[in-house]
């Protein structure tokens, strides 16, 4: 299906200075985004201390991002309807930026935790607006190969941005983490206003055409299969120091590494998983939930072993960017609501994230293990894979009658 964007004025958005630099610039603005995201994880002993709040209530600081996620997508994207993509990117980005920055300035834990709320606010609507300008600038043919590139930036950030993030906020304090996110931020807005093209918004959009999107059913089931079929991966993801801790036996020093490879993994998909969703759209979503509920449960049998949790950590890295079939299948079922439906996407996979670490949390205190967090992510992925089978038969049964 072609972009909206695309078709409405019947050609493709002409970058000025090639499509490459182009999805360039936006995937910049993904590494920054995902180096925040995940790199607050690695250094909440500092943040904590230094507040003078524990551990797990320096935690709350990630709670009101992912929360600043959730609500900022569909809000900023029902209210910007109008708003013209670039300009709207180049906003998201300097939010993002002044987001981040004033979490450095700030010394309360209080006002800390608004920051780090506002500074979540642009993340999905960030990530839906962009690949659609994305999907703008490319033949309809390789929409989702695009897609892949502009989300490969939350992929890099995964292998360098985080591990440089982190010894940053080690070595000279854990406000120069979220400076570096900030520098990085306001340098994506200066690249998207040179080198993305301008892509207005739809014509005929509005708060109303946007909210469109929430009656269309296949919208629902497609957020309610990224929710929770998504989980499964970070069910395991959660815990996974701990677990090559304590089952793996490796020295923490080297859990970084081990990461690494996770995040190596998720370029790797980003590449695969836009190629295969340009060719077999359904047959990707359901075949990498069901390599992801396989990897799950291999895990579970040989967390042991260094050398497969090598492979593992990878492959399930992998299946992590399935996240760019789903981006893809949103623009298609969601009329001309194509905005809020490509924002929630991420609010979706936010909600995976909470989901997945409750329910492996519950498990491990159970007293089930920490391998047991391979077989909570199996389950959510099968329920997953089912909700997704069930979106394709009502499809199928809508277009037969």
């Amino acid at each position: 299906m072609a972009s909206p964007l695309a078709a409405e004025s019947g050609i493709r958005a002409v970058a000025p200075h090639g499509v490459g630099i182009a999805e360039m610039a936006l995937a910049l603005g993904g590494l920054a985004i995902g180096t925040a995201e995940f790199a607050a994880m690695g250094v909440l002993p500092e943040i904590s201390g230094d507040l003078g709040v524990s551990v797990p209530q320096a935690g709350h600081l990630i709670s009101a991002y992912a929360l600043g996620v959730v609500v900022g997508a569909p809000a900023i994207t029902i209210l910007m309807a109008k708003t013209p993509r670039k300009a709207l990117l180049i906003g998201l980005m300097l939010l993002y930026a002044v987001g981040n920055f004033a979490t450095t300035i700030f010394h309360s834990y209080a006002a800390v935790l608004v920051s780090r709320f506002v500074a979540g606010l642009p993340h999905g609507a960030y990530f839906g607006v962009a690949s659609l300008v994305a999907a703008a600038m490319v033949p309809p043919s390789k929409r989702g190969e695009a897609i892949g590139k502009v989300i490969m930036g939350l992929s890099v950030a995964n292998v360098l941005g985080v591990p440089a993030a982190t010894w940053l906020g080690e070595t000279f304090g854990w406000r120069s983490t979220f400076m570096a996110v900030a520098v990085i931020a306001f340098l994506t807005a200066a690249m998207i206003y040179v080198f993305v093209p301008a892509v207005k918004a739809d014509k005929h959009a509005s708060a109303l055409t946007e909210l469109g999107a929430l009656k269309q059913p296949q919208v629902w089931l497609t957020l309610l299969a990224a929710g929770i079929g998504f989980g499964g991966i970070f069910a395991v993801y959660s815990y996974i120091t701990p677990l090559l801790t304590e089952v793996t036996h490796l020295p923490l020093a080297r859990v970084p590494l081990m990461l690494s490879l996770i995040g190596i993994g998720m370029v790797v998909g980003s590449v695969v998983c836009g190629k295969l969703a340009d060719r077999w759209l359904k047959g990707t979503m359901i075949g990498m939930y069901a390599f992801t509920a396989l990897m799950l449960t291999i895990l579970v049998f040989v967390a042991h072993s260094a050398a497969a949790m090598v492979v593992v950590l990878f492959l399930i890295g992998i299946c992590a960017m399935v996240t760019v079939s789903f981006q893809a299948r949103l623009m298609d079922v969601a009329g001309d609501a194509q905005s809020l439906a490509a924002a929630l996407n991420h609010s979706a996979f936010n909600i995976a994230n909470a989901l997945g670490a409750w329910l492996g949390g519950v498990s491990i205190a159970a007293g089930y293990g920490w391998t047991s967090t391979g077989w909570v992510g199996l389950g959510l992925s099968l329920i997953g894979i089912g909700v997704l089978l069930w979106s394709f038969a009502l499809n199928r049964r809508r277009i037969v009658a």
